[in-house]
């Protein structure tokens, strides 16, 4: 037996997880998410995952998908992933900026960097989906520090100052 969901959210406050979009492209057009479960498998092969739950409206239209689009979000762009983490709004549209990049995948713009990944892996765990995805295309754009979520909400990375005492 574990402990429940909310002891598990409780104990993982302190501890902060990079912000991304994930994007893809169904029948119905681009579909996309805020996600904080992205994390580095491999680099040979270049290997990336991310998990999503079984009641995301989202899973349901990306589990079969072959390609899907990573973006690394700015400090500066919290009302971005606020609104592909919002239900019953159109993500795509205006103040959205994106365009079709390799593979028909959706790829928004100005962000730090996104990567275009096929689906290498899926698993159910308990009740979400990891994801297993191989990189096969990534650009860096634009220049500044991440967004993360820390103590359930969204905060720009403070760059550091290195100082030297004397």
């Amino acid at each position: 037996m574990t402990i429940d969901g909310t002891a598990l959210r409780t104990a993982l406050r302190p501890y902060a997880s990079g912000v991304a979009v994930l994007t893809a492209t169904d029948s119905a057009g681009p579909v996309g998410v805020t996600i904080t479960s992205l994390t580095s498998i491999s680099t040979e092969p270049a290997l990336v995952s991310f998990a999503l739950a079984d009641t995301s409206s989202t899973w349901a239209r990306i589990k079969d998908s072959r390609w899907f689009g990573i973006h690394i979000l700015a400090g500066d762009q919290m009302e971005l992933a606020g609104r592909f983490a919002t239900r019953g709004v159109d993500r795509f549209a205006p103040p959205t900026r994106w365009h079709i990049g390799p593979h028909g995948v959706p790829l928004l713009d100005d962000c730090l960097s996104w990567l275009v990944c096929s689906r290498y892996d899926r698993i159910r765990l308990g009740d979400h989906h990891l994801v297993v995805a191989a990189v096969d295309h990534a650009q860096t754009g634009a220049e500044g520090d991440s967004l993360i979520h820390l103590h359930g909400a969204l905060h720009p990375v403070a760059p550091i100052v290195l100082t030297t005492g004397m």
